[in-house]
Parts: structure tokens; C-alpha cells; sequence
């Protein structure tokens, strides 16, 4: 069969690659043609028709400038899907896009499904119309989207998540804890603070030194930055000021499983610590307006920011978010979960409940299986 998939960010191009793994290997006679990433493309085999990076507008006024240019990738997308129809379109998060190639695949008898929903629960709930009329069947990888679609008479899968497995399969491979800190200079002796400052610049900039300042309090830790891999050291230097810390590069996995405790920016950071096993704080200040806070709970819908807190549906690790996020809030936390106490355990209680809830389905291979069902 013939599939037409569609990831604009790089984390829809780890997915897609994952599931066009799984599409061939349970189709041996599978052919996709895809927007995506470089992934994909070794996925694949081939090239895509239009590369992410090229359609990573982020922001009202980015996609405004930039609108000739999307309008030119669904033409593209459209002309693509006309010559040589797929007998599926699979989607990936990335919605602004991906609903208005459901909307038309739809006008055209092609068979839509969505493989990772957009973020409907937080914001833009109106989505879901045009979810529920385009969108023949929808695979979701967190599972209290069942029951929030199911309000909207709506049924949608829960196909197990992506992270589950990548944290599993990092954990196999780990070097022992006085190897990690061999080879990074660090104290296998002095408790680690592991800092997640996020991998855009405005996050690291409005984030970062709250978390160092905090950490450093702590002279009887060693606080350590998990680099991103987007982000030159010149602005960790520049950010740091006098509070030179170590930054680590593609070893974030290791650094959280050996530290004591993590400080994390809020996003999915949060959820692979926590499947980690790692104590944390979720941080997100921005620039720590109490306005603009005001503003924030009004748009976001539901009790909790995290992933861990989502899933459980309970409040496992603590939200510091804008003005509440500040040096003295962050150290009364990190103090608390550095020592052997009653929130530490109650944090990693908090995990185990969480790990349940997901469970360790592969969701790539359901995701697959359920297609190929679907379309026989």
C-alpha cells in the first residue's frame, strides 16, 4: 500500500521514522512518500518531498511572513498526493497544517488517520470539529486523551508512548554512575543537580539562571547543565555569568539517571525524567509576569501543565510556572527532595503510578497494525 505522511517539527520526524519502520515491516510491499526529516528519509529510503526545518514556523507573526511559503507546501503536498494517490494520509501532531490536508484528503476519498494529537485539551479545543470531520481514526500516545475526546463523542485509541521506550532502551546501556562522572570530571562523591534549561534560547535565557542561582545554594552539590544540541556553549557562558557550571552534550538521559535531583523546563523533559526515576521541579518562568500568568490560566484548559501530573492526573512533582517560579521557591523544593524524606518517596510513588497508566505498548507497531486493519 501506498502512505503519505506528513511531521513538520523535529520530534514528528522520530515518530515517523518509528512508524514508517513499522509500516514496512508488517507491509512488505509498502511505498511512502513524506514531509519530514532526515529520520524518515533513512527510514524511507529516499528524500522527502519537503524537508521540516524548511516549514518550522513557530508563532502568529513567523507564519504570517511566511505564509506564501506554506501555502506553496500544501500546493506541493496536494500535486504530490493527485499523481500518485496514497491509500492513507497519516498525520503527526503539527496541526495548523496537517487539519487542512485532512479537510482536503478528505474532499478526495483518501483515508485520514492522526498519529499523535495536537495538544487539544490545553488550547484550541476548537479543533476538535474539525478533528472529528476529517479525521477517520486517531492514535493517541498520552492516555487521558481517551476520555477527554470521549466528551466530545469522539473515540480515539491509546497506543502506548514513544518515551516509554526510548528511556527503556537508553537504560540498557548506561554506563555505571562512577563511569559517567570518570568521564565527564565530575565527583562521584558530590550529589549531582541536573539543570534542563530547555533547547530554545528564550527558554534557556528566562529559565537558566533562576535554576543555577537556586542550585548553587547547595555547596555540598555539584550542579550540572544538560546542553541542547541546537544551542552553542557561547550562550550558556553568556547566560551563566559568574556561575560557571559544566554543560554536557548528548548525555542528558545519563546526567538525569545520576542525578540526585533535576531541575527540568517544563515540556517532555518532565516526563522522561520522571520515567527516569529521577526526583524534579518543573520549571517554566519566562519572563515571570504576574499578567502575563493571569493571562495563561485563562487560556490553558485543566489543572496541571506537566506530562507526569496529566497522566497520573495527579499532582506527582511541583509546577513552578512564570512569577511563582523564582530562586527562593525552587530552592525550597530542591531541598526538600535532595534529602531521604516523605515528598522524595511520595515523588517516586508518584512515578510508579504513572508508569502503569502508560504501559509498555509499542506504539509505532499498534499504530501500524491498526492502519493496515483499518485500510484492508
Amino acid at each position: 500500500m501506498r502512505y503519505f505522511i506528513i511531521a513538520g517539527e523535529a520530534s514528528g520526524d522520530i515518530h515517523g521514522s518509528a512508524l514508517i519502520d513499522a509500516l514496512k515491516e508488517q507491509d512488505g510491499e509498502a511505498q511512502v512518500e513524506f514531509l519530514g526529516g532526515d529520520l524518515m528519509a533513512d527510514s524511507a529510503g529516499h528524500e522527502p518531498l519537503i524537508h521540516y526545518r524548511d516549514m518550522a514556523f513557530m508563532g502568529f507573526i513567523e507564519v504570517i511572513k511566511h505564509l506564501s511559503s506554506i501555502l506553496g507546501y500544501m500546493k506541493r503536498s496536494k500535486q504530490a498526493m493527485t499523481t500518485n494517490r496514497p491509500d492513507a494520509l497519516i498525520l503527526i501532531d503539527y496541526p495548523s497544517f496537517n487539519l487542512k490536508m485532512a479537510k482536503w484528503a478528505k474532499s478526495h476519498d483518501i483515508p485520514v488517520f492522526y498519529f499523535i494529537s495536537p495538544k487539544v485539551w490545553a488550547w484550541k479545543e476548537y479543533r476538535v470539529k474539525d478533528i472529528k470531520r476529517y479525521v477517520d481514526r486517531m492514535f493517541s500516545i498520552l492516555p487521558f486523551e481517551t476520555q477527554f475526546y470521549l466528551k466530545h463523542d469522539y473515540e480515539v485509541e491509546y497506543v502506548g508512548n514513544p518515551t516509554v521506550k526510548e528511556i527503556a532502551n537508553a537504560l540498557k546501556i548506561m554506563r555505571s554512575p562512577c563511569e559517567f562522572c570518570a568521564a565527564n570530571g565530575l565527583d562521584a562523591e558530590k550529589p549531582i543537580i541536573a539543570i534542563v534549561p530547555g533547547s530554545r534560547k528564550k527558554e534557556i535565557r528566562d529559565n537558566l539562571p533562576t535554576m543555577l542561582k537556586a542550585a548553587k545554594r547547595h555547596t555540598d552539590c555539584q550542579a550540572v547543565i544538560a546542553g541542547a544540541p541546537s544551542i552553542d556553549n557561547a550562550l550558556y557562558n553568556e547566560v551563566m555569568g559568574s556561575h560557571k557550571t559544566p554543560v554536557l552534550r548528548d548525555q542528558t538521559f545519563e546526567l538525569v539517571r545520576n542525578a540526585r535531583v533535576a531541575l527540568v523546563t517544563s515540556g517532555t523533559a518532565t516526563l522522561e525524567t520522571a520515567l527516569l526515576g529521577t526526583p524534579q521541579v518543573a520549571c517554566y518562568r519566562m519572563n515571570g509576569s504576574k499578567r502575563l500568568y493571569w493571562f495563561y490560566s485563562k487560556l490553558i484548559k485543566g489543572k496541571y501543565v506537566t506530562l507526569p501530573n496529566l497522566i497520573a492526573d495527579d499532582p506527582i512533582i511541583p509546577e513552578l510556572l512564570l512569577h511563582m517560579c523564582n530562586v527562593d521557591s525552587v530552592d525550597m523544593l530542591l531541598s526538600q527532595l535532595l534529602i531521604e524524606g516523605p515528598e522524595r518517596q511520595k515523588m517516586l510513588n508518584g512515578y510508579k503510578q504513572m508508569v502503569d497508566i502508560l504501559t509498555d505498548k509499542d506504539c509505532a507497531k499498534t499504530t501500524a497494525q491498526r492502519i493496515i486493519q483499518q485500510l484492508k
